[in-house]
């Protein structure tokens, strides 16, 4: 069976095994503190265009999610996200768990509006009675979304307007930002991000990398002991160096957004070949995720040779499919699917 229904659970990008191989028995600092990770930061913040940001290397999404907004939130505020936010879906109440509510934001296609936001903003702080409810204190966004669409510069920088108003800090969870940038219809670019941002994670291990997330932090009101915040959560790694190596081998040469192209050309392929057969789509495909509406039929064909994840079943016998292509999916794969998609 030939998968499509995730894009993270291959190995890594072969430049980042030799690397690792080349440098395993180094004798280095641990915790982060070694020259590998000095150079990933040194090189993340050029790509950034943001000189004075602070990098910090964890292991996984969750946990940089968990440590972000543990560090970042008082004990009685929570988080605004939309309702489809990953930390609101698939984390296993890992947010809950720090003390923390989550506050969704309805959403039909997986992005919300800045009215949306400042609206709910407005109605906590407008209410006579707040203090017996999570005050927001601050606001989750991902890029691309779980819906695999995208957030425009300028829809970006109203989330900037509406979070300086009320003065709470934007988050962006990056877990697939490498495909985002790599999309022709993406216009924020990381210098965007940096700006826009008070806190940002870079996704590795989605995009290349065997692990690991990179936190740019731009806001010095949240750089202080952060390092602290990491040790509590278990995501300060005394192997420090493993995370250094390879996100210092991923923006060396473009090699990040060089890889994340390939992702978008294979959507691109399949995309085509739904729409050459008449198939539509649930969400525009804009990066490495691909939604289309199939009948129960097709989708049972296309399960006897291929791993697709179910992601919605509608009541006239049609089902939303979910596919993702990512930095390493095989040419020859993408070929076979997209023809038989064509032959449904």
């Amino acid at each position: 069976m030939i998968r499509f229904d995730n894009d993270y659970t291959r190995g890594a990008h072969e430049r980042i095994i030799q690397k690792l191989m080349e440098t395993n028995m180094e004798q280095t600092p641990g915790y982060g503190a070694d020259p590998h990770c000095e150079r990933a930061h040194e090189l993340i913040r050029e790509a950034c265009a943001a000189p004075h940001a602070d990098v910090h290397l964890l292991v996984g999404g969750t946990q940089a999610n968990l440590a972000i907004i543990a560090s970042i939130l008082k004990p009685y505020q929570a988080i605004l996200s939309p309702v489809t936010g990953h930390i609101n879906t698939s984390e296993t109440g890992a947010i809950e768990a720090t003390g923390h509510k989550v506050l969704t934001l309805p959403t039909k296609d997986g992005k919300i509006t800045a009215t949306q936001v400042r609206e709910s903003l407005v109605a906590h702080f407008e209410y006579a009675g707040r203090i017996h409810n999570p005050q927001p204190g601050m606001l989750y966004l991902t890029q691309s979304t779980e819906t695999g669409l995208l957030y425009t510069r300028s829809e970006l920088e109203q989330m900037r307007t509406v979070c300086d108003e009320f003065d709470i800090p934007l988050f962006i969870d990056g877990a697939r930002l490498g495909y985002a940038l790599a999309s022709p219809s993406n216009d924020a670019t990381l210098t965007d991000l940096a700006r826009l941002c008070d806190i940002f994670y870079i996704g590795g291990t989605k995009q290349g990398a065997l692990f690991g997330e990179a936190v740019v932090i731009t806001n010095d009101k949240f750089k202080k002991d952060f390092r602290y915040i990491m040790k509590q959560r278990g995501a300060l790694l005394a192997k420090g160096r493993l995370l250094g190596v390879q996100f210092e081998t991923l923006f060396e040469d473009n090699l990040y957004q060089d890889i994340s192209k390939h992702a978008i050309l294979m959507a691109t392929q399949l995309k085509e070949a739904f729409e050459s057969v008449g198939i539509t789509f649930k969400y525009e495909v804009l990066a490495n995720q691909l939604f289309p509406i199939l009948t129960n039929v097709q989708f049972q064909k296309l399960s006897k040779k291929y791993v697709l994840m179910a992601w919605e079943e509608l009541e006239d016998n049609r089902q939303i499919v979910r596919i993702c292509t990512d930095w390493s999916t095989d040419p020859s794969h993408v070929e076979n699917l997209a023809s038989d998609i064509k032959l449904l």
